[in-house]
């Protein structure tokens, strides 16, 4: 195919290389298809120009949003279009009448924080909902938590502007009888393909006898998530097939048809009040599964806005991961399921009033035994618990997972404990289990047996179940795809589920509009079987690596990448909050997300024959972009921690390709400060005159725009040596701190306060000699370098460190890396010496927290400042501690006002944004967020950041000067 004259055709960019092409193989479901190639439109013509070329060609297009489908919407061998990165805009909000008009690839949440200033929110809300995009909420007709009261996005569907098969553009929207009687007839038409399609409709549901199939074999009306095959039984309620139906609107058949039917280029979507904010959340904890179903018949009677399911498998998970183990506070004894009923109502009186109603009906029906009522803030994170559990399913370790194949099935909420006894009673003759979540109020649970999918044996099995369930749910007259769609994975048993009859009607309908098949063609209809191109082959074996750093926790590295499900948890958006992932919050590729360096390290790392294949370009190309921000060791709720796999792949890379001079630069730091500070005015020379500065950070590598870090007067360690007069003579406790290399040569003024401040708080401040943190070297994958390190300074902390005398560190990064790569690195008796340092290890901020909590601290020795305060937090600080103690002792200790600035990674990131490659991108991060909220505040507000990168970074962008937290501290005693 000559994709050189495509290309030439776009505006936007088409990708035919093999790295793009992988990456864009999956979704978050089972399967894995190359595509031809990948597209990223910016116009409709570009669409247009797309669709005839696989007309002309004989090839298709896949529509494509955020890529989080779980059937395999958006896998296949043609041109992926993805229009997540251009078409994202808000195109028009009538506030009097109540919609908007969008783009597709607008994200549901930053719509809603857009539309929240006109009291309006666009209600369907997915467990995605900060990543997942209107297009393919469309595509799916996604519900979500609310659908009891909302409905799923097909009711807050009005119109839709597409392209259709033939490149002609249609627009879809309500049609009154004259309106739709003149289509039929080709008028007011595109052409002859809109003109067949209206047609078409009018031919089939005229015929009664097709009516009277269609009521009888699609799912009954009771279950309101029914998105098995087309909505043609919709389409039968209104006028002119039904006597004073609905209007009729084809935008209702769009809804669901996963981009089949037509390619959706904006959409008019109706607009919901935003509803009353007094809410509480009844965490209803039961002793079975069954019991928590009938519970929540009991709960329906109270009008719940949500009623969801989380098993006791989902809340063993979230132990695993350190953003949600916090999120369990909830959650009393070991409930087999808690069922969360949320109440909405227009005062807490009431609130306090339905809640108490519905626990006291519980009680009398002997459903549950703790009902913890949760409001406030506490609310995020209950919910957020709930949404993460696709995601904390995928985090167990081995290669058998929770598997994708039954888990969108809908009943009638009353037949759900029956249905789900039965369903479980199937697979217990399979000798499965299965791990039930989410929609119990609209009759839906996610059920997801563990099946090892590369496996001959888990692969017969993920046919069988989905064959035996799709019985089982015919029987119930339910459908089989409740919010997530039919795509490759239920298309096969549409035929059972709705029959033969109308098969052929839903056939016919996509035969009708897509013709020549070029529309996301092998979804819903002629589907190849369901048990074919999965992501693993049959019998697959998986590759085991001999790594440096530890990862038996996965069971090796291969599986450590393996544990991304393809959520897309890393596509959220700046506006969203969270960390992960900065790079793709700033250019909006998806290479640049967590969930592509976890797919191309599987690809190649699996289907390579290459001794190394850890030296693969295409490793390195969707590697060099991870800023190892650590984000998503916390927020993945998979625990991918790609920041600890790039640095196993850069070690294993540089085994084969050699260490570039750079790296070693970098990787030395602490060696060419040392150096640096024995001849400082020679460090202040170079980089102090544009000439040999040019030249130095040519020769280096680095950006010319960057500034280089400051060199102290003097280091640290001298000061310590020469000058401190400890005035402690009866200490609270005795602190070993931690020099690192940042503070003792860069910011040694810093290192002395931290030293005063700790002293003047009572405390006996011990230093001993020790090697540097290895920071630098492990940001270079230059492993072994930071292991021995990791050996020295363990063995001379080991006896010195307990729960009485801690280790203290200024520097985040440095400091941490006691607490997560240490442990890691080391084996046997040292890595356990390792652990048991790390759970003594603490920031400055952290260690003052607990001990003001402790009552240690005397907070008469501050005045009361009264200060605004603006704090950013470090990345490696967010993902492996909180802001929480930062907060907490700067609003104490001098009664200041802190601000969380709801910036991600200041774009920095250790020499990241030091390198002349990644200036542009490292600046373009900060001014996602933290560069603009900077610049928007008056002088007298102190802007805080405990990172030395971070600070950097807030100089060079905005020329503020940002403090240490320890700093303010300081300035604020008396």
């Amino acid at each position: 195919m000559n994709f050189d004259l495509l290309e030439k055709q776009l505006e936007g960019e088409l990708f035919t290389d093999e790295t793009t092409r992988k990456l864009y193989a999956t979704d978050a479901s089972a399967y894995r298809e190359i595509p031809l190639a990948v597209a990223i439109p910016e116009s409709d013509a570009d669409i247009i120009a797309l669709i005839r070329f696989a007309n002309e060609h004989g090839t298709s297009v896949i529509p494509r949003t955020a890529g989080t489908s779980l059937a395999g919407q958006v896998v296949g061998g043609g041109i992926v279009v993805d229009v997540s990165k251009h078409f994202n805009q808000i195109l028009e909000i009538n506030e009097k009448e109540g919609w908007a008009r969008v783009q597709p690839g607008i994200v549901r949440d930053d719509l809603n924080a857009a539309l929240r200033p006109y009291g309006y929110f666009f209600a369907p809300e997915t467990s995605t909902a900060n990543r997942a995009m209107i297009g393919g909420m469309i595509g799916n007709n996604s519900c979500g938590s609310n659908s009891i009261v909302y409905g799923s996005t097909r009711e807050h569907l009005m119109e839709v502007n597409t392209i259709l098969a033939d490149g002609s553009q249609a627009w879809f929207g309500p049609l009154d009888m004259n309106a739709f009687l003149g289509r039929c007839n080709g008028m007011s038409t595109s052409g002859e393909l809109e003109a067949s399609i209206y047609f078409q409709i009018k031919e089939m549901l005229s015929d009664q006898e097709n009516l009277e199939a269609i009521k009888e074999g699609f799912p009954k009306a009771s279950v309101p998530r029914r998105n098995t095959g087309y909505a043609i039984d919709m389409l039968a309620e209104m006028v002119p097939f039904k006597e004073n139906g609905a209007v009729f609107n084809f935008s209702k058949l769009i809804a669901g048809s996963e981009g089949t039917l037509a390619f959706v280029t904006s959409a008019k979507i109706k607009l919901t009040p935003i509803a009353p904010p007094h809410r509480r959340l009844v965490c209803i904890h039961c002793h079975t599964i069954d019991e928590s179903l009938r519970a929540n018949l009991v709960a329906l009677k109270h009008q719940p806005t949500a009623c969801e399911l989380m098993d006791h498998y989902v809340l063993e998970a979230t132990k695993r991961n350190i953003t949600y183990r916090d999120y369990r506070f909830f959650v009393e004894g070991d409930p087999q399921a808690i069922l969360v009923a949320e109440l909405t109502h227009d005062s807490e009186e009431a609130a306090d009033v339905a809640a108490a109603a519905l626990i006291k009906d519980l009680q009398d029906a002997g459903y549950g035994y703790s009902f913890p009522v949760i409001a406030g803030e506490d609310i995020k994170k209950v919910w957020g618990l709930r949404k993460a559990g696709l995601g904390l399913l995928s985090n167990v370790a081995g290669d058998a997972k929770p598997a994708p194949v039954i888990e969108d099935t809908a009943v009638d909420v009353q037949d759900l404990p029956e249905y789900i006894a039965e369903f479980n009673e199937i697979l217990a003759r399979h000798d499965l289990f299965c791990v039930h979540y989410a929609h119990a109020g609209s009759g839906e649970l996610h059920l997801r047996p563990i099946i090892d999918l590369k496996t001959a044996d888990g692969r017969r099995l993920f046919r069988t179940i989905a064959e035996e369930i799709a019985t089982l749910v015919k029987k119930y007259k339910g459908s089989l795809s409740g919010e997530h769609g039919d795509g490759r994975l239920r298309g096969e048993f549409i035929p059972q589920m709705v029959g033969e009859h109308n098969y052929e009607l839903i056939k016919k309908v996509k035969q009708t509009w897509d013709p020549k098949n070029i529309l996301n063609p092998g979804k819903i209809v002629n589907t190849p079987p369901m048990d074919t191109s999965l992501r693993y082959e049959e019998n697959q074996v998986t590759r085991e690596f001999e790594t440096v750093l530890d990862f038996s926790d996965t069971e090796g590295y291969l599986r450590a990448a393996e544990q991304c499900n393809g959520s897309g948890d890393c596509r959220k958006t700046e506006l969203s909050g969270g960390t992960m992932c900065p790079s793709y919050m700033a250019t909006r590729n998806e290479k640049e997300t967590t969930r592509a360096r976890a797919n191309i390290l599987r690809e190649m790392l699996t289907r390579s024959e290459e001794a190394n294949p850890f030296a693969h370009e295409e490793i390195k190309e969707v590697m060099d972009l991870c800023l190892s921000c650590k984000g998503c060791k916390s927020e993945c709720p998979s625990n991918v921690d790609m920041g600890k796999l790039k640095q196993e792949w850069q070690y294993q890379y540089y085994k084969e390709k050699g260490v570039p001079f750079r790296s070693r630069l970098i990787g030395n730091f602490a060696g060419g400060m040392k150096l640096a500070s024995w001849v400082p005015w020679g460090y202040r020379f170079t980089f102090g005159n544009q000439v040999t500065s040019t030249l130095a950070k040519s020769v280096m590598g680095f950006a010319q725009k960057r500034s280089m870090p400051k060199l102290s007067k003097q280091t640290w360690e001298r000061w310590f040596k020469k000058e401190f007069k400890p005035t402690v003579s009866e200490p609270i406790k005795q602190v070993y701190l931690f020099i690192d290399e940042l503070l003792n040569y860069n910011e040694a003024e810093i290192g002395i306060t931290t030293v005063k401040l700790l002293d003047k708080l009572g405390y006996e401040v011990v230093y001993i000699e020790h090697q540097e943190s290895g920071r630098s070297f492990l940001s270079k994958g230059l492993l072994d370098k930071a292991k021995s390190l990791a050996r020295a300074n363990v063995d001379l902390f080991k006896n010195l460190i307990d729960e009485e005398t801690p280790l203290i560190g200024v520097e985040p990064s440095a400091i941490l890396t006691f607490r997560d790569e240490y442990p890691d690195l080391l084996r046997g008796e040292d890595k356990e010496a390792a652990k048991t340092i790390a759970a003594n290890t603490f920031m400055v901020e952290e260690f003052l927290a607990k001990e003001l909590e402790a009552g240690h601290i005397d907070l008469s020795l501050f005045r009361e400042q009264k200060q605004l305060i603006k704090l950013h937090g470090h990345c490696q600080q967010k993902a492996l501690s909180s802001l929480t103690p930062v907060k907490k002792i700067l609003t104490k200790m001098g009664s200041n006002e802190v601000h969380l600035i709801p910036s991600g990674c200041c774009g920095m990131a250790g020499s990241f944004g030091y390198e002349k490659e990644h200036y542009d991108l490292s600046m373009q991060i900060g001014e996602l967020v933290l560069f603009p909220t900077v610049r928007k505040q008056p002088e007298e507000v102190i802007i805080a950041a405990a990172g030395t990168s971070c600070r950097h970074q807030v100089k060079d962008g905005t020329g503020r000067v940002a403090k240490h937290p320890v700093e303010i501290i300081w300035e604020a005693l008396k």
